[in-house]
């Protein structure tokens, strides 16, 4: 590659990851303006993933899962607990490990959670385009597959 190439490169590499990180930013905090009284993002989130896995997890799964520390998984899931959104039981193997499951409850708040940020969600892919925003998926998801690998150095 040349010198204007690499540099033309490295500006597209910016544009890019500021239009991510922004769009970012501002959709969070549009959703979690959405999100019923007392539910954060990060318990949407959980939720999410808990009512699409049946599988019991861990908490040390569930912050690999999503890049988070043990510690900021565990308060998310003390949250979710003494809400009643989740159930959280000994692992049966090993008593030092707990395992993870949606409750009912859960399954309701994810619902309710939906109902309130899927129109945010639908007005946006609608004035986007369908087939703009089908488009989009795989680069998005290339993206976070290739971050979402360990580190090499």
């Amino acid at each position: 590659m040349t010198e204007a190439a690499d540099d033309d490169a490295d500006r597209l590499a910016v544009a890019l990851f500021s239009e991510m990180l922004t769009a970012d930013q501002l959709v969070r905090a549009r959703l979690t303006r959405a999100l019923p009284k007392g539910m954060e993002l990060s318990h949407f989130i959980v939720l999410n993933h808990l009512a699409q896995t049946p599988v019991e997890r861990s908490p040390t799964e569930l912050a690999r899962t999503f890049h988070l520390t043990r510690g900021a998984v565990t308060n998310t899931l003390a949250k979710l607990e003494w809400a009643g959104h989740i159930h959280v039981r000994p692992d049966w193997d090993d008593a030092r490990r707990k395992r993870v499951a949606i409750s009912p409850s859960g399954i309701a708040a994810r619902e309710a959670a939906l109902a309130a940020i899927r129109p945010i969600m639908a007005q946006a892919v609608r004035e986007i385009g369908e087939g703009r925003t089908r488009a989009a998926i795989p680069v998005l998801r290339e993206i976070r597959q290739r971050f979402g690998a360990p580190d090499v150095e």
